[in-house]
């Protein structure tokens, strides 16, 4: 699979929604780089058509994508892979300050309030297989 072309495969049977498998390996392929930062992703009409979609399946997406500051949309010149791991992390970073005031004044101690952040990641993680 050449570096520069989106691969993306709809399962029918998948619990997710193909909206959100379609955001899901999008996101997969910008995070580990087979999308590199700058890539121009096809249009949402073509990307629907070539996935036997409709538009506003594929245009929720990109939704998604833009504000999980995955991809950025330029106008009219299209939709392109971004800098995401630096949004990510700024957003992951401002979650978790907000998180720790929040615990901290519900009365929570540092380990209590650890334990809980462990949890729910291992949840979420977990719903990931």
């Amino acid at each position: 699979m050449s570096p520069q072309h989106v691969q993306i495969i709809i399962d029918p049977e998948a619990a997710d929604a193909p909206f959100e498998q379609v955001r899901a390996q999008i996101a997969d392929q910008a995070r580990t780089g087979l999308l590199p930062v700058g890539h121009k992703l096809p249009t949402v009409r073509g990307l629907a058509d070539e996935l036997g979609l409709a538009a506003n399946t594929v245009a929720k997406s990109y939704r998604a994508l833009e504000s999980d500051g995955v991809i950025e949309t330029r106008g009219r010149n299209g939709s392109f892979i971004a800098a995401a791991g630096e949004a990510a992390d700024k957003e992951a970073a401002a979650a978790a300050a907000a998180y720790a005031r929040r615990a901290h004044r519900l009365g929570l101690d540092r380990q209590a309030a650890l334990a809980a952040v462990q949890d729910a990641l291992r949840a979420a993680y977990e719903t990931d297989d």
